[in-house]
């Protein structure tokens, strides 16, 4: 089934995949520029590639209603309450600590708008759970996954965040102007 889904990917939809997606065993993926739709099933796809597939998301409660709900859970959404009083931050920091092997993979930006600053949300789960952050870039003008070496904070967010923000320099989503 693997060299199925490989082909597909590689010679059909003519992607590639750059950098090593050997993740630890617990981390944080911010996959990033997210500009459409569609570049939740080209992830997706890509993490049926790698080694490690048991990659979980997070997505607004909202797209976890009958029926999707089902479909949501299958592929490891686990919906968040955008709107409740609870911390998130620690809730999700709460998941890495409560298993042996945990890899969430979220959107810095938030949305799939054009943005001038991230959510930091990722940011401050990385550091209260103490996992380290790889940074994975969505280029579809090269219909390439980019998967960058695993980066560790500093606990210095503005640099840490300028940082991070530098490897997505020039990389373009499926909406350009959005990226």
């Amino acid at each position: 089934m693997k060299k199925i889904r490989e082909y597909i990917f590689y010679n059909v939809l003519k992607w590639k995949i750059v950098g090593d997606t050997n993740f630890a065993k617990k981390c944080i993926i911010i996959a990033a520029p997210h500009t459409h739709w569609s570049d939740f099933f080209i992830a997706i796809f890509a993490r049926s590639l790698f080694d490690n597939k048991n990659v979980y998301f997070i997505g607004k409660k909202e797209l976890f209603a009958f029926p999707l709900k089902y479909f949501m859970n299958w592929l490891g959404g686990m919906p968040v309450n955008r709107n409740s009083n609870s911390n998130s931050v620690d809730l999700i920091a709460d998941l890495f600590n409560q298993n042996e092997s945990f890899i969430l993979a979220l959107s810095p930006e938030g949305t799939r708008k054009k943005v001038s600053s991230w959510k930091t949300g990722f940011y401050y789960i990385a550091k209260k759970a103490n996992v380290p952050i790889y940074s994975v870039a969505l280029d579809f003008e090269n219909k390439q996954i980019k998967v960058f070496n695993p980066f560790i904070i500093t606990g210095n967010i503005d640099n840490d965040i300028t940082h991070l923000r530098s490897l997505y320099k020039g990389v373009k989503g499926k909406i350009p102007e959005y990226s």
